[in-house]
């Protein structure tokens, strides 16, 4: 199967390189989430088992990379330990292309990912306002990839998101760019520069395409929960488990 390729366009406009830093991620381009969403989205949603933290030990950066770590250990009721980064106070965007270079874990029930959630939550809560997952994985199935959007019309809660999971052998073991491309027709899904998804714009509102606002970027690594833990949680031998981001770049 052959895929659309597409060269680097436009202008960077935002970027974390990671190159000659060391200890904490920079405070101005990073924002922290904390907890376990109590008391107003337990689980975040998604009944996962993680405590997000600002420690060196769950996000730091060391040799180029940025390092985002999920650790076995009790942390305010919950059994495991890791950290969710955003990008909200530094940037959001509205169009164009995002690329993050990365090497994912592959243990089960971790569920490392990097999306996407609107500035200003125009048309409402989740998922009125839209998602965008730029990628997400599971260790369950760790040679796929999945690229997906939710929205009103569209979203896991009714079993209508839109979106592909791509086969990539040994996903894991290697560096990979995962990226979207994203215009007011239609969001491109790549791996690798290649094009494996599109969603496009259906011309119905903001119900199916609420993709006319600015969004941002989080980065974080899941335990267990509805999609990571639905075959269980590796509870030995695997801990700790490390995504490794070598960049973040934002074109327009």
């Amino acid at each position: 199967m052959s895929f659309p390729t597409f060269a680097q366009q436009g202008r960077l406009v935002w970027s974390d390189e990671f190159d000659g830093e060391s200890g904490a991620p920079n405070p101005e381009l990073w924002s922290y989430e904390y907890g376990d969403g109590c008391p107003n989205n337990c689980g975040w949603g998604n009944h996962e088992i993680q405590y997000y933290t600002d420690a060196l030990k769950n996000a730091h950066v060391e040799n180029g990379l940025l390092v985002i770590e999920a650790h076995k250990e009790i942390m305010g009721g919950m059994q495991y330990t890791s950290a969710k980064l955003n990008s909200k106070k530094s940037g959001s965007w509205k169009f164009g292309r995002i690329d993050v270079r990365a090497r994912i874990p592959q243990g089960l029930g971790t569920c490392p990912a990097i999306w996407m959630l609107p500035a200003d939550w125009k048309y409402g809560g989740w998922p009125f306002s839209g998602e965008i997952d730029i990628m997400e994985h599971v260790g369950w199935t760790k040679d796929t990839l999945y690229g997906t959007v939710h929205t009103d019309a569209y979203n896991h809660m009714n079993g209508t998101q839109k979106g592909r999971k791509f086969f990539q052998y040994e996903m894991g073991l290697r560096f990979h760019t995962y990226s979207i491309i994203w215009n007011e027709k239609k969001i491109d899904f790549l791996l690798d520069d290649k094009v494996y998804y599109t969603f496009a714009n259906d011309g119905k509102g903001s119900s199916s395409w609420p993709f006319d606002q600015p969004f941002y970027l989080i980065l974080n690594i899941s335990v267990g929960g509805n999609f990571g833990g639905a075959r269980g949680v590796e509870v030995e031998n695997i801990w700790p488990q490390r995504m490794e981001i070598d960049y973040v770049r934002v074109y327009q």
